[in-house]
């Protein structure tokens, strides 16, 4: 299951993780989020040891998304050490997933 964010808590749940964090910026009304949602999920419990993988609606928590430049949904970035280090917009299928945060981290 993927761990869902806030504005209020990205601070402590991505920035200041002590692993890497994949954030997922979606919106609910977005289809291809949807469809991303079950292999994301999979795919937190599968990389648990190296990777957080997380949510943030970014119609509820404005901010972080705002900060990042996101545009469009769904956006994923790898945060490593505070700091975006890989973003990819756009649904991605789970093997597709997976090989980018692989080389990402």
């Amino acid at each position: 299951m993927t761990k869902l964010v806030t504005d209020a808590s990205f601070q402590a749940d991505v920035l200041d993780s002590e692993k890497p964090v994949v954030v997922d910026f979606y919106a609910e009304w977005c289809g291809p989020c949807k469809m991303m949602a079950p292999g994301l999920a999979e795919l937190a419990e599968e990389m648990a040891d190296d990777v957080t993988i997380v949510k943030i609606d970014a119609e509820e928590s404005p901010e972080a998304p705002s900060r990042y430049g996101v545009r469009g949904f769904p956006t994923l970035i790898v945060f490593k050490g505070g700091e975006p280090v890989a973003i990819r917009p756009g649904a991605m299928r789970k093997s597709e997933l997976k090989s980018w945060i692989e080389g990402a981290i």
